[in-house]
C-alpha cells in the first residue's frame, strides 16, 4: 500500500512537472515540491550574478546557503543575500576563490553538506571535486571522471570520436612549445586555433594565420591559461572559418536518463568570448537541432555523465556541425535556456546530485517562445570591442519595470567592479512568443537601463540586436569585425534621428533654463516674472554646427531644425535618469548623462551617448573668439588603455624601437593584451615595471 501510493505522488509530481513545462510563458517556472528533501545547507563557491543566481533557487527550495568572498567583496550582494558569509582571503583568485584549502575549512566550518561551484574558477576542477568527495560533501556538478574526461579539450576529443560525435580535425595531443605550434599548425593548414586544454569561456584562445601569429599566440595562450585555470597545457585544431557557434544544453541523472533541452545560438562574440545569446537559433532546422540532441546525448552516456552540461558544435553554412568541446558544469547563458522550456536548471542540478531521477521525458521538452541574453559588461566598446573599465556603481537602476525581462546580476548601486574578477555586470535577458517580440523588448530594456560611473557596452548591444543582418539571423562568430571592419563607432543617425536628438536636447536645455528659474515651486522674484516663451539657439553636435529655434507651448516644445519643426513632449523630469520624450509621435527613452555651465552635455539616445554642446545664439557668436586647446601629440608616448596589471615590460631606456614592436604587457581581467609602439625612435623613459597596477590614460613609456 506504501509503494503504491509512493508511486502515485510520483505519477502526479511528474504530471504536474511536465503540465508546467508546456504551458509555462515565464522566465523559468519548475515545480518546487516542499517533500522532497536535498540538503540542509549549500555552500556556493564562486561570486557575483552567478552565486546569486544559485541563492535565489536554494531559497526556494528551502536551502541554507554559505557565500564566500575575498575582502573586496566582503560588501558585495552575494554576501548579503546568503545565510552565512566568510572570508577565504585577498582579492588575486588564487588566494581567495581558487584557494581549495581555504574553501575546505569553511566547508567544514559550516558544516556544509553540498557545493554548487557556479561556472569558472573550480567549477571544473577535479581535484576539487575529488576533495569535496573524500570528505563526504557532496559536489552540485558530474562526477569526478567527467570532469577529467570533459574538461580535458584533448581527452574529449578522442572521447566523442569514439561516441561517434562529428569533430574538427587536429591535433590531440599537447603542444610542448612554440616551435612544435607552428609544425603542427604547417601540417593541419593555416587558419587554425590555439586554446587551452583546461577551461573555457574565451580564455586562452588565439586564431593564428601564418608562423609569426602561431608563436604569438602559443605565448599569451599558455600564459592566460595558467592565469586562469593554473593549467598551461594548449592544443591546435583547424579554425572553422566564418562559423556558427550553437551548443546543446544536455541534462543527465545517475540512473542512465539523459535529455537534449534544445539547442542556443551564441555566434556573436568578440575575443572569443559570448556577447549575445538566444534560443532557439533561426539557423536550426529540427532535423539538424535532433542530429545534434542525439549526438550530445551520446557523448552524455559514453561518459556517463550527471548533472547540467553543454556539447558546443561549430556549424558552417551548410549545416554540418563539429563537437567544440564540452562544458561539465552551468553555462553563463543557461537562462535562455530556462525560459523556453520552464526548467530551473539550478533544481535540476541539486536533485541530480541529491540522486533524484529527472522527471521529464525527451518528448516533454518544449520550445516555448523566444528568449534573448545580453552580457552587459563594464567595457569600452570603441576600443577592441571592449576594453575593461573600472570604478564604482555611482548610479544603476535595473529596467525590471519592461515587461519579461529577466536580470541576472551580483552588483547593486555602490558596489565597485574592480581589475580582479570578470568585467560582466549582468545578464540582460529578455522573452517573447517569437523572435521579433524577444527583440523589440530587449532594445526596450536596453534603453531603459541606468548605468552610472563606468563605461558599459550597452550601445554596442543595442546595435547589434537592430542591425539588419542579425535580424534576418545572417550571424557567424565573426559578425562584429565584419559589421565593425574599423571597430566599433556608435550608432550612425539618420537625418531624421539627428533632427530628433538635436530638438530633444535643444529642449532639455529650455526645460532646464525654465526650471533653474524656480524654487520650492516658487519664482525666485515674484515681482519679475519671465514671460519669455521662444529661444534661438546653437547646438554643437559631431562636425555640425546647426542653429535652432525653439517655442514654448504649455507642456510641449516646437523645435525648428533644418528647415523642420518637430513636437516634442515629456513631463520633463529633469531629476529622473529615464526620460520619455515623445517627438511628432515617435516615443523615445533617453538619459541624460552629464551636464556643465558651459552648455556642454552628453544624452544617451538610441543606445548610443552623444556629445553636444548647447549654446544661446549670442553665446555662440563669442565662442569663436575663444582660443583652441592643442591636441596631445600621442605618438611619442604609451598610455594604458584600460586599467590593468603590467605582466611584462621590454624594453629599457636607450632602447631603439620599431613601430609595431611590443612595449608591454597588461593584464585586465584575466585577459592579456600586447601594448605596442605608434612609432620607429629611442625609448626616453619606462615609467612602469612588471607588476605594477596601472589605470586608464597612465603613462607607460616616452620615445624620443
Amino acid at each position: 500500500m506504501m509503494k503504491e501510493g509512493c508511486n502515485q505522488k510520483m505519477w502526479w509530481d511528474t504530471l504536474c512537472s511536465r503540465w508546467c513545462l508546456i504551458t509555462s510563458h515565464k522566465l523559468y517556472s519548475s515545480v518546487y515540491d516542499p517533500n522532497e528533501k536535498t540538503f540542509e545547507k549549500l555552500l556556493i563557491a564562486n561570486r557575483g550574478e552567478i552565486a546569486c543566481r544559485v541563492i535565489k533557487t536554494c531559497k526556494k527550495m528551502g536551502i541554507k546557503t554559505v557565500a564566500i568572498h575575498s575582502d573586496v567583496d566582503a560588501n558585495a550582494v552575494h554576501v548579503k543575500m546568503a545565510d552565512e558569509a566568510v572570508c577565504v582571503g585577498p582579492a588575486p583568485t588564487s588566494k581567495s576563490y581558487l584557494n581549495m584549502d581555504a574553501i575546505m575549512e569553511v566547508i567544514r566550518k559550516t558544516r556544509a553538506q553540498a557545493v554548487h561551484p557556479g561556472y569558472g574558477f573550480l567549477s571544473e576542477n577535479k581535484e576539487f571535486a575529488r576533495r569535496l568527495a573524500s570528505e563526504g560533501v557532496t559536489f552540485i556538478g558530474p562526477d569526478t571522471h567527467a570532469i577529467q574526461a570533459m574538461g580535458d579539450k584533448i581527452e574529449s576529443k578522442l572521447l566523442a570520436k569514439n561516441a561517434k560525435v562529428n569533430t574538427i580535425p587536429g591535433f590531440d595531443g599537447v603542444v610542448k612549445d612554440a616551435d612544435e605550434a607552428v609544425r603542427i599548425a604547417r601540417e593541419i593548414g593555416y587558419p587554425v586555433m590555439i586554446k587551452a586544454s583546461a577551461g573555457g569561456g574565451g580564455k586562452g584562445m588565439r586564431i593564428a594565420w601564418d608562423d609569426e601569429e602561431t608563436r604569438e599566440g602559443f605565448r599569451f595562450s599558455s600564459q592566460e591559461a595558467a592565469s586562469s585555470f593554473g593549467d598551461d597545457r594548449l592544443l591546435i585544431e583547424k579554425f572553422i572559418d566564418n562559423p556558427r557557434h550553437i551548443e546543446i544544453q544536455v541534462l543527465a541523472d545517475k540512473h542512465g536518463n539523459a535529455l537534449w533541452l534544445n539547442e542556443r545560438e551564441c555566434s556573436i562574440q568578440r575575443r572569443n568570448q559570448k556577447v549575445v545569446e538566444e534560443a532557439p537559433s533561426t539557423f536550426l532546422d529540427p532535423e539538424t537541432r535532433k542530429a545534434m540532441g542525439e549526438q550530445a546525448v551520446a557523448l552524455v552516456k559514453a561518459v556517463k555523465y550527471s548533472s547540467a552540461g553543454t556539447v558546443e558544435f561549430l556549424v558552417d553554412s551548410s549545416k554540418n556541425f563539429y563537437f567544440l568541446e564540452m562544458n561539465t558544469r552551468l553555462q553563463v547563458e543557461h537562462p535562455v535556456t530556462e525560459c523556453i522550456t520552464g526548467l530551473d536548471l539550478v533544481q535540476e542540478m541539486i536533485r541530480v546530485a541529491k540522486g533524484y531521477p529527472l522527471r521529464h521525458k525527451q518528448a516533454d521538452i518544449p520550445i516555448n517562445g523566444w528568449a534573448v541574453e545580453c552580457r552587459v559588461y563594464a567595457e569600452d566598446p570603441y576600443k577592441s570591442f571592449g576594453l575593461p573599465s573600472i570604478g564604482k556603481l555611482s548610479q544603476y537602476q535595473e529596467p525590471l519595470h519592461v515587461p519579461n525581462v529577466r536580470v541576472d546580476s551580483g552588483i547593486q548601486q555602490g558596489s565597485d567592479i574592480s581589475i580582479y574578477y570578470d568585467p560582466m555586470i549582468s545578464k540582460l535577458i529578455t522573452y517573447g512568443s517569437n523572435r521579433a517580440e524577444a527583440l523589440k523588448r530587449m532594445e526596450e530594456a536596453l534603453d531603459n537601463y541606468v548605468i552610472r560611473g563606468v563605461a558599459h557596452n550597452i550601445s554596442l548591444l543595442r546595435e547589434v540586436i537592430i542591425h539588419p543582418r542579425f535580424v534576418q539571423g545572417d550571424i557567424s562568430t565573426k559578425f562584429l569585425p565584419e559589421v565593425y571592419p574599423d571597430g566599433f563607432k556608435g550608432h550612425k543617425l539618420t537625418d531624421l534621428e539627428r533632427r530628433q536628438l538635436l530638438a530633444t536636447a535643444a529642449s532639455l536645455y529650455v526645460a532646464q533654463q525654465l526650471r533653474s528659474q524656480r524654487f520650492l515651486g516658487t519664482p525666485r522674484i515674484p515681482i519679475a516674472k519671465s514671460k519669455r516663451s521662444s529661444w534661438e539657439l546653437s547646438v554643437h553636435l559631431g562636425d555640425g554646427i546647426y542653429p535652432v529655434a525653439v517655442s514654448k507651448h504649455g507642456s510641449s516644445f516646437f523645435v525648428e531644425v533644418d528647415g523642420m519643426k518637430l513636437n516634442v513632449t515629456s513631463e520633463w523630469n529633469l531629476a529622473s535618469p529615464l526620460l520619455s520624450v515623445t517627438i511628432d509621435g515617435t516615443q523615445r527613452t533617453i538619459q541624460r548623462i552629464s551636464r556643465n555651465a558651459s552648455g556642454e552635455t552628453s544624452i544617451q539616445f538610441l543606445g548610443t551617448v552623444y556629445k553636444l554642446q548647447i549654446l544661446t545664439k549670442v553665446a555662440a557668436e563669442l565662442s569663436k573668439y575663444m582660443p583652441e586647446k592643442a591636441a596631445e601629440d600621442t605618438s611619442s608616448i604609451l598610455r594604458s588603455p584600460m586599467p590593468g596589471t603590467v605582466v611584462a615590460v621590454s624594453v629599457k631606456p636607450g632602447d631603439m624601437v620599431s613601430e609595431g614592436q611590443e612595449i608591454c604587457v597588461i593584464e585586465a581581467m584575466k585577459m592579456q593584451n600586447s601594448m605596442i609602439a605608434a612609432k620607429t625612435g629611442k625609448v626616453k623613459a619606462v615609467h612602469c615595471k612588471a607588476g605594477d597596477t596601472v589605470g586608464e590614460e597612465d603613462l607607460l613609456v616616452e620615445l624620443e
